[in-house]
């Protein structure tokens, strides 16, 4: 049923190019029924509890989700990876999945949103597409406030309206106490038939403060009082005393045989490799990147020099191309604009020719201030932009965008497909100074209906572009840090 309602991303691979393989590993779903039920919490919680046990598990988060994505690498002590259909093409997400995995002891996939929640009233593009795309077994998260026996019948309710998704269990969340819990798991047990396989308590969990799409960022919370490995050994603690872990394992271990299409080359990828240096802003105003396109980068010769545009009062030599992330530049805005040695030498670079790519809050980062708290600050001043802060998203969601005129990363009238999230908002444009590139088909972008700012080889939009999706941004990106280095 879940195949009928939920199609794939329609890609297709040509056929000259893949062979096929079986992907065996162990790997089960966190799902939950909305956003902010508990998945993140037992995912955090398994993941740990697993790495203190010693087995190496990778995590992977489905969506575009960049917080709760790293959060899960730190409770397992390995890199997330994201599992997106609408952003990256099946062929390409079950490719990732395996190769990612290939080293590992199993999988954890943390879903978002609710089960059957996508684009659409179909669901499409959901974690119950994204479950049975990935042939594998969901542990069902439920918000239990204020409810009791019709837990029960909900749960039943999902397992018959999609009988080709194998719920294999579920988890308990909000328990108030042992009364409440033994309603509950006897309503579940017996309408629906599928094992209660834990409870998360309402005083035992572990609490964190959400900001933006969820947990407060690792970065952020690294700097209070106890810390990332405080929080997630305590996690781990509170799951391990109500959640039977060695049976979600057992679950997990249960996963059917998954034959899929591999390409020849790794991810679909050109075999295009120069021998270039990439700065990469990382610090707690940047922090948001996806492994994969760091990785895409290094499987093109690029060779990554990590940057912090608050702690470092100069460029290192020899630099190709810079590329800045998402993150939160209003945060960090007195610091930014207090380093001018770092954002003078990057701007003198650039007048010089520097490729520099620029997603979000590193747009923000190159325009001319931001206004966080009724205070500005001065930032890079690459484009004649300002940027305010306001307290709700002035754009979240899926984009969809068209190239209008050739860049050095991307060709004329190509289709890309991203994401968007943010509370700033362009203000004070002066237009005649500002060349787009993008024209936004879905999403708001910079203004009226255009993203992706030109200005040399600096290129810097709203629009998030994971690497899986268009498998030729990091190979342009290496090509225009080849030719500045040729150039120089």
């Amino acid at each position: 049923m879940v195949g009928a309602l939920w199609p794939a991303a329609g890609y297709r691979l040509n056929d000259t190019m893949i062979h096929t393989k079986t992907l065996y590993k162990p790997r089960v779903v966190i799902a939950g029924l909305r956003g902010g039920s508990g998945k993140t919490t037992l995912s955090l919680g398994l993941l740990r509890l697993w790495k203190n046990k010693g087995r190496h598990i990778v995590p992977f988060k489905k969506g575009p989700d960049y917080i709760d994505a790293a959060w899960l690498s730190g409770a397992a002590g390995a890199h997330c990876y994201n599992l997106d259909s609408y952003i990256i093409a099946e062929h390409q997400l079950i490719n990732s999945l395996a190769g990612h995995s290939e080293a590992s002891d199993g999988i954890l996939i943390e879903g978002n949103r609710g089960l059957f929640d996508g684009v659409d009233a179909r669901g499409t593009f959901s974690t119950a597409a994204l479950a049975q795309m990935c042939a594998s077994p969901v542990i069902l998260v439920v918000d239990c406030v204020k409810a009791a026996a019709t837990v029960g019948v909900i749960v039943k309710g999902i397992i018959e309206f999609s009988k080709e998704l194998m719920i294999k269990g579920v988890v308990l969340n909000y328990i108030s106490n042992d009364r409440h819990e033994k309603v509950i798991r006897e309503a579940v047990e017996t309408h629906a038939g599928v094992p209660v396989v834990g409870v998360l308590r309402r005083d035992d969990t572990p609490f964190q403060q959400e900001r933006h799409m969820g947990l407060t960022s690792r970065d952020e919370t690294a700097a209070m009082a106890d810390g990332i490995e405080a929080i997630l050994e305590r996690m781990a603690a509170a799951c391990g005393s109500t959640v039977d872990e060695e049976n979600i394992w057992q679950i997990a271990m249960s996963a059917p045989p998954l034959e899929y299409s591999a390409p020849d080359t790794s991810y679909g990828l050109s075999e295009y490799t120069a021998d270039v240096k990439i700065g990469v802003v990382r610090d707690s105003a940047f922090q948001f990147y996806y492994p994969e396109n760091i990785e895409a980068l290094e499987r093109h010769g690029a060779e990554i020099v990590e940057l912090s545009a608050l702690a470092a009062d100069d460029m290192p030599e020899g630099l190709d191309a810079v590329y800045i992330g998402g993150g939160f530049p209003e945060t960090h805005a007195l610091r930014l604009s207090e380093n001018k040695s770092f954002m003078g030498k990057l701007k003198e670079l650039i007048e010089c020719g520097l490729p520099v790519y620029a997603e979000c809050g590193g747009l923000m980062y190159l325009g001319r201030g931001i206004v966080y708290n009724e205070q500005y600050y001065p930032m890079a001043g690459i484009f004649p932009i300002d940027f305010v802060m306001y307290e709700k998203p002035q754009a979240h969601g899926y984009t969809i965008v068209e190239t209008v005129e050739e860049t050095p990363y991307f060709p004329k009238n190509v289709i890309l497909r991203g994401h968007e999230f943010h509370y700033s908002k362009a203000v004070n444009l002066e237009m005649e100074g500002l060349s787009f590139r993008f024209k936004m088909k879905r999403g708001k972008g910079i203004v009226d209906g255009r993203d992706g700012l030109l200005y040399k080889q600096v290129f810097a939009t709203y629009t998030h572009i994971h690497a899986l999706g268009y498998a030729l941004w990091a190979e342009w990106l290496v090509r225009a840090a080849a030719a500045y280095k040729n150039g120089r």
